[in-house]
């Protein structure tokens, strides 16, 4: 069994800071990439940022240079660090995770979510 857990939502003011934390545990064999996604009411979910093994990383366009995403692999962990957010930004956030399993199954695997919210 794998989880995947999330943490740090909230309700920050436009302009602020927020940060979210990402934790994967359980049968880990090997995890090929973690990343975050966002969806609003009425909206698809999108993708905001992606961090592969190899360090590539992939940002949407719309959080380019106000959203960091970074690793822990010794911890099994992906943090995204969000700064000058603008209600845009208001949305649930989810963390997905690619991951083989100690059965070597590969599969992505979803928290359950956090709700960022941004003051105007």
């Amino acid at each position: 069994q794998v989880q995947v857990v999330e943490s740090g939502g909230g309700l920050v003011q436009a302009g602020g800071s927020l940060t979210l934390s990402c934790a994967a545990s359980g049968s880990i064999q090997h995890i090929n990439a973690m990343a975050w996604y966002r969806q609003a009411p009425g909206n698809r979910r999108e993708l905001v940022a992606s961090i592969h093994y190899s360090g590539t990383i992939n940002y949407a366009d719309s959080v380019k240079g106000r959203f960091t995403i970074s690793r822990d692999s010794a911890e099994n962990t992906v943090t995204l660090q969000m700064s000058s957010l603008t209600s845009e930004d208001t949305a649930v956030y989810y963390c997905n995770a690619n991951i083989r399993d100690r059965t070597m199954w590969t599969q992505e695997y979803w928290g359950q979510g956090t709700q960022v919210t941004v003051s105007s």
